[in-house]
């Protein structure tokens, strides 16, 4: 990863690269919000259903492209993902919102 990004920002992706949905789940908080592909998912049973269902249909590698400290709270990170999807290869936006050096939401979006 050659974008600085905070801890637990830069441990989702190195996790996410590792394809491990429990270093995963661990970074969120209890009552954690992840919407991604139009669909929310509320707290760590449902994060965990969605990393290891819609999330880990395919292969793919993520390439960070830059990211922001929009405030000491929120990381907004753009990345492009190449595999076998349909297309081949998106440009993605994820949107983290932190609480106590853990996720508390993060949006996903094109």
């Amino acid at each position: 990863m050659n974008v600085a990004v905070p801890g637990a920002v830069a441990r989702y992706f190195e996790a996410d690269a590792r394809r491990d949905p429990d270093a995963i789940v661990a970074l969120f908080t209890e009552d954690a919000v992840v919407t991604d592909e139009g669909r929310t998912r509320r707290g760590a049973e449902e994060i965990r259903a969605w990393r290891e269902g819609a999330a880990s249909q395919y292969q793919y590698t993520t390439e960070l492209l830059g990211a922001e400290v929009a405030d000491e709270d929120t990381v907004l990170v753009t990345g492009r993902l190449e595999g076998n999807f349909p297309g081949g290869t998106a440009v993605l936006k994820w949107r983290f919102a932190l609480a106590d050096g853990r996720i508390r939401q993060l949006e996903i979006a094109p």
